[in-house]
């Protein structure tokens, strides 16, 4: 069972501001705050995604490969996600849109403050 993602970042006020309203998009919200990290969940329920300033205090960088995925209920969802996104200073992946991985399937790509590849696609 999956608990939860970590993306790492080096400005944690920054990315703490930036995601606060990227997840409202979904549904997420800012429910833990502590000096190295911010856990983000839906209301009354676990934090699933969190940011954090790596441990190891070294700079925190992307992986290869790596991309955090979000659900949401309707390709208005999808498209709120994406523009929060980009209006806020994150890089556009692929804009919101069908794709032929499945019919049906709508989805967006983007990156984060710190590079970080997101996924937002209608369940």
């Amino acid at each position: 069972m999956l608990a939860g993602v970590c993306v790492g970042t080096n400005d944690l006020e920054r990315a703490g501001a930036f995601y606060d309203e990227v997840l409202a998009t979904v549904g997420f919200e800012r429910q833990v705050t502590v000096p190295r990290e911010i856990g983000y969940g839906r209301p009354g329920g676990p934090n699933e995604f969190w940011v954090l300033l790596p441990f190891d205090g070294k700079p925190a960088s992307v992986g290869n490969g790596v991309q955090v995925m979000f659900a949401t209920e309707d390709e208005e969802g999808v498209r709120a996600f994406y523009e929060a996104v980009t209006r806020l200073g994150g890089e556009d992946e692929g804009a919101p849109g069908p794709r032929d991985y499945s019919e049906g399937y709508y989805g967006a790509y983007c990156r984060d403050l710190d590079g970080n590849k997101l996924h937002v696609f209608r369940r």
